[in-house]
């Protein structure tokens, strides 16, 4: 079998994936939630479902995205509100709007935005 297993303190279990995972965005890259209204820029991404039991079983089950697939971690806005999500790759879009995105945390991973998308601060990085 081609997956890998690690230990992931976040989910506080072991988490096993593919060793080879397709993930449709990239870190620095700003996308839109498809439900929700709201946007934020992409600063990690997890190959499946890596975060708790108790977060995965919070959603109702008639929106409860599939754990095989990449989940991104996200420096989000929404109108009036800053925020981290964790957020399923089915229910994202790239975001149309093409700006920056206005987060308190930006400048600590982020230099310049430039493209649509922002360039990671050197020296971040796992």
């Amino acid at each position: 079998m081609n997956r890998a297993s690690f230990y992931l303190p976040q989910a506080g279990r072991v988490i096993e994936a593919p060793r080879s995972a397709r993930a449709r965005f990239a870190i620095g890259n700003i996308v839109r939630h498809k439900l929700h209204d709201f946007r934020g820029v992409v600063f990690d991404i997890d190959p499946v479902f890596a975060n708790s039991e108790e977060w995965y079983e919070s959603i109702p089950a008639d929106v409860r995205p599939q754990r095989e697939q990449p989940f991104y971690h996200l420096l989000a806005e929404s109108e009036d509100s800053s925020y981290v999500a964790y957020v399923s790759q089915q229910n994202l879009l790239e975001d149309g709007e093409g700006g920056p995105v206005d987060h308190p945390s930006i400048a600590q991973m982020f230099d310049d935005f430039a493209d649509g998308h922002y360039q990671v601060r050197r020296g971040v990085s796992h």
